[in-house]
């Protein structure tokens, strides 16, 4: 019996390490292995991930008037997409079946938590009854089942995450069509094209890296991280707007700019505006320089 326990363990041991071997996920992008660094497989690939190290603590600032009026989950989301960051640099620097699955891991769930928190309600399965917290009790263990399926066939987990943005999408055109502010509506199309332009990245370096190797430029891919980023973060920004014009109009969500509020294509955020909250005028006080001029134009 003892025998056969050392063995079993053993054998664990080793399966483990099939996995952490660089090189053992069944997934190799078009960019050329060990190229540039004998220690990075993918080079361009590997650091072409920087904006989701970068911004998300810029958006965690950005959005702490959002965290504290709206939902803290906020954050949450912001922290994933650093684990998105780290997985995919992990991943694309060993090629290793673990790096694979925590990268792809790390994508599902960001997906099930910005559901959980933004969701719009008039989508909700009848059975729900529109209650947000057993909706996301309904993600949360869809998220563990489709973390245990994720080892069954690692190969398919990328195109199933493909496949997952799109419905997103639809649904953006949809919730597009119901706004007023053109700002918003705006940003939705700039979204919307930064997406168009990754997923094309995604496809011809997936599918046509021969071609692309032709010409001396096998490194859509690394494009394709800095594209998904602007893709992503600027949809949740507009599904966090919808949230809160849907379900929470009272706070009277708007939608701005960092570093300046007139140049739009700086980094989107949510101010939410509330002047009827003691709390919030306190809090405006504090971190608002601009509340006082915009509030007393609003009352003008």
């Amino acid at each position: 019996m003892g025998g056969m326990g050392g063995g079993g363990l053993l054998d664990i041991y080793a399966m483990a390490w099939e996995h952490l071997r660089p090189g053992s996920s069944p997934v190799d992008w078009c960019e050329g292995n060990y190229l540039i660094s004998s220690n990075i497989a993918e080079f361009v690939n590997t650091f072409s991930n920087f904006l989701f190290i970068l911004l998300p603590p810029v958006l965690i600032m950005l959005f702490k008037e959002y965290g504290r009026f709206v939902t803290p989950g906020i954050h949450v989301i912001w922290v994933l997409l650093i684990v998105v960051g780290l997985s995919s640099m992990y991943f694309h620097a060993t090629l290793s079946l673990i790096g694979q699955l925590l990268d792809e891991l790390a994508i599902l769930w960001v997906f099930m938590a910005a559901f959980s928190l933004f969701y719009p309600k008039r989508y909700y399965p009848k059975f729900v009854k529109n209650d947000r917290k057993t909706f996301s009790w309904l993600m949360l263990l869809s998220a563990i089942a489709a973390t245990g399926l994720s080892w069954w066939k690692p190969i398919v987990n990328a195109f199933v995450l493909m496949f997952m943005s799109v419905p997103t999408m639809v649904m953006l055109y949809t919730e597009l069509q119901r706004v007023s502010d053109q700002r918003v509506y705006r940003l939705g199309i700039r979204s919307t094209t930064v997406w168009a332009v990754a997923v094309f990245c995604w496809i011809n370096d997936r599918i046509f890296c021969e071609a692309w190797s032709s010409i001396n430029f096998p490194y859509l891919h690394g494009f394709w991280h800095i594209f998904i980023f602007i893709a992503a973060y600027t949809v949740l920004v507009l599904f966090a707007y919808f949230y809160v014009e849907s379900e929470l109009p009272q706070r009277q969500p708007l939608l701005k700019y960092w570093p300046k509020n007139e140049f739009e294509f700086g980094i989107p955020f949510i101010s939410i505006r509330n002047p009827d909250s003691k709390d919030w005028l306190v809090y405006c006080s504090l971190y608002m320089q601009d509340y006082d001029y915009d509030y007393k134009h609003r009352k003008n």
